[in-house]
């Protein structure tokens, strides 16, 4: 496909022409990241991105889909994989964020597998997918609760994070619940932030459920708690 070949040719020359290899060194060290960085700040790369996305469209699903496969599989620079998950929530393709990018979804949170891939794909992708199909995202949402891969797990928990009224409480529930045990710091950490970013809707549920779950981490439980007084 010549639209996905002179996207993805676009993204990566654009981005080494913005490199900058002594700051790429600490990025990395930073994100603990076996993959280099190129050193491209944050700002710069989203001006690049958002110029390259407005003059490469893509016409249809398989190559949006193709797109942000080849950049998140090819990658050879972590700051290709973020232009990947950038594309994956561009605003032209919104009419395609359905349960049909799943798959896609998955495969970048278990391939990320850390927390600035997974965290962005959890809440600003699932997440919204889960709210307009409850029906087919609720049930996989449990599933995950319980899955061996933790950042499956953390996506279960984090994904109705910014949800507020719109929050599922019994999935958020029983994501929590099933992973009360476990002592991942990601996991911890993710289960009191999903807990503290719903108390600033409904502050005296995550009070009652903080109370009813002894079992909370000491983590878990301070973040939860950490604008309530607690």
């Amino acid at each position: 496909m010549d639209e996905v070949k002179s996207l993805v040719s676009a993204v990566r020359n654009g981005l080494a022409a913005l490199a900058d290899p002594e700051k790429a060194p600490s990025m990395q060290a930073y994100m603990k990241s076996k993959m280099p960085f190129r050193g491209v700040a944050s700002p710069a790369r989203a001006a690049l991105l958002q110029k390259v996305y407005a003059e490469h469209s893509l016409p249809d699903r398989v190559s949006f889909s193709t797109a942000v496969l080849t950049l998140w599989r090819e990658a050879s620079f972590r700051e290709e994989r973020y232009a990947a998950i950038a594309l994956s929530g561009h605003r032209a393709y919104d009419r395609w964020q359905d349960g049909d990018l799943l798959g896609l979804y998955e495969e970048m949170i278990v391939t990320g597998a850390w927390w600035d891939y997974v965290d962005e794909v959890a809440i600003r992708r699932v997440g919204p997918i889960l709210r307009a199909e409850p029906e087919t995202l609720t049930p996989l949402m449990l599933t995950w609760a319980y899955d061996e891969d933790r950042w499956r797990r953390r996506t279960s928990v984090i994904c109705q994070v910014g949800a507020k009224g719109g929050t599922d409480t019994d999935l958020l529930t029983r994501a929590v619940e099933a992973n009360l045990d476990d002592k991942d710091f990601f996991l911890r950490k993710g289960i009191g932030w999903a807990l503290r970013e719903y108390a600033k809707t409904e502050p005296d549920w995550v009070r009652a459920f903080v109370a009813a779950h002894p079992a909370l981490s000491t983590l878990s439980r301070k973040e939860a708690l950490k604008h309530l007084g607690g």
